[in-house]
């Protein structure tokens, strides 16, 4: 068994800049993200970046698995909210339901991927923890 982790933290105001550009959103995160940030009104960046960090630390926790830099996409992971409020990572295909080499190869490995996230108003934090059996 091997354990990976990744950290990623950033300033919400980057997240909420970047949303000026409405392809920002829709490259980055799935409508199932965008549906539940939403819901917050003026705090929506604070569970965007979250997600962002999220992400971006997942990447980091995979990145030994990965032959390429892009082997894995954005929409590829998706971070909702159990019924008990924490954080679920799911591994998804892209919008052509392709499963790139790394999406296949976490699905066949079974490496159970956590998350935690943390906001504030100014920043956003989160850490992954991927294990692969």
């Amino acid at each position: 068994m091997r354990v990976f982790t990744g950290t990623d933290i950033i300033e919400v105001n980057r997240i909420q800049k970047a949303m000026q550009d409405e392809n920002f959103r829709k490259r980055v995160f799935t409508n199932a993200e965008i549906e539940y940030c939403e819901k917050f009104g003026d705090r929506k960046y604070e569970h965007y970046a979250a997600r962002f960090a999220g992400k971006e630390a997942i990447f980091k926790a995979i990145s030994p698995e990965l032959t390429k830099k892009y082997d894995i996409g954005w929409k590829n992971i998706e971070i909702q909210r159990s019924e008990d409020g924490r954080p679920v990572v799911s591994i998804i295909a892209d919008a052509e339901g392709k499963l790139t080499a790394i999406v296949e190869k976490i699905k066949e490995e079974n490496m159970v991927i956590d998350v935690s996230l943390s906001h504030l108003e100014s920043y956003a934090i989160a850490t992954a923890t991927v294990v692969v059996k």
